[in-house]
Formats: C-alpha cells, sequence, structure tokens
C-alpha cells in the first residue's frame, strides 16, 4: 500500500507568485505523487494486488490565492484516474481522498500567515460546509482506511471527497 500525502503550501496571488513557489509545489504533490506511484507500482503489479490513495485537496477545484496548490491537486486527481486505467487490470486500486478545511499545522499556519486568530480559522471555516465544523485528522483517516481495504476493492480511480459536504451546494 502506498499513501502518497507530502505537501506544502506557497500561496500568492497568480501576479505575485514566483516561479519557484509555482515549481516547489507542482514539485512536491505531483512529481512526488508520480515518483513513489512509478516506484511502488513495480512491486504492486508483480504481487498483483495493491492499493494506492493519493491525498487531493476540495482546493483543487479552485481557490483564490492558491493557482500552484489548485493546479497540482487537480494533478493528482488525474494522475489517480490514470493509473487506476493502467494498473487496475495487475489488481491494483487507485484512489484520491480530498478533504477541506482539517485542523493541522499547516491550517494553522495559514490563519498565522493570514494574522488571524487560529480559533476564529477554525470557526469561520466551520460555517462555509452543512455539518457545521471542521474535520479532523482522524475524519481523513477513517476514510483512508476504507479506501486501502479489500471492501473498497470495488472503487478504483475516484476521488471521494471528505469536506463536511461543502463541494455540494
Amino acid at each position: 500500500m502506498l499513501m502518497n500525502n507530502a505537501g506544502v503550501t506557497r500561496d500568492s496571488l497568480l501576479f505575485r507568485m514566483t516561479e519557484t513557489d509555482w515549481d516547489t509545489v507542482m514539485t512536491v504533490h505531483l512529481k512526488g505523487a508520480f515518483l513513489m506511484s512509478q516506484a511502488a507500482q513495480a512491486h504492486l503489479v508483480a504481487q498483483k494486488y495493491g492499493k494506492i490513495v493519493n491525498v487531493s485537496s476540495v482546493s483543487a477545484l479552485g481557490n483564490r490565492g492558491q493557482a500552484n496548490y489548485s493546479a497540482a491537486k487537480m494533478g493528482v486527481q488525474g494522475l489517480t484516474r490514470t493509473l487506476a486505467l493502467e494498473l487496475g487490470a495487475f489488481g491494483v486500486n487507485v484512489r484520491a481522498i480530498a478533504p477541506s478545511f482539517v485542523v493541522t499545522e499547516m491550517t494553522d499556519a495559514t490563519a498565522a500567515r493570514l494574522k488571524l486568530d487560529v480559533e476564529e480559522f477554525r470557526r469561520v471555516g466551520a460555517e462555509n460546509n452543512p455539518v457545521k465544523r471542521v474535520g479532523f485528522p482522524e475524519d481523513i483517516a477513517a476514510a483512508t482506511m476504507f479506501l486501502a481495504s479489500d471492501e473498497a476493492s470495488y472503487i478504483t480511480g475516484q476521488t471521494l471527497y471528505v469536506d463536511g459536504g461543502a463541494t455540494i451546494g
């Protein structure tokens, strides 16, 4: 089983974003997932069984100040679909999970960068979905465990949005 979960942010509006900011985010998120999947697939195909779970984000659908991050995360979804097509016949399932606001050091750092109180930032994040709460790492872990399990053996090429319903509106 492989989980591609490396991530960084280099948020900036397009007119201020540097090529280095673009390249850093693309390299960590998209190239990293590609290289790790390429290395793992040899072993997974040889054993005719395996799971790859890629981490995308609801930001793949577009997010102000995150052209690099959004493009990389949508690229992860395209990579997921393509690898599912290529590896499915060899018993390898490939899926992606796309969280929304999850309480992490990265979202706390975003609050600090925006000069917002962390608790207020979380409260506003909670208001942006039907369940009226932010996500926690345990929410993402539970969905990932399902996607990595044999109970999900008929699911491949899909992206599961774990977002408290934020993308249904």
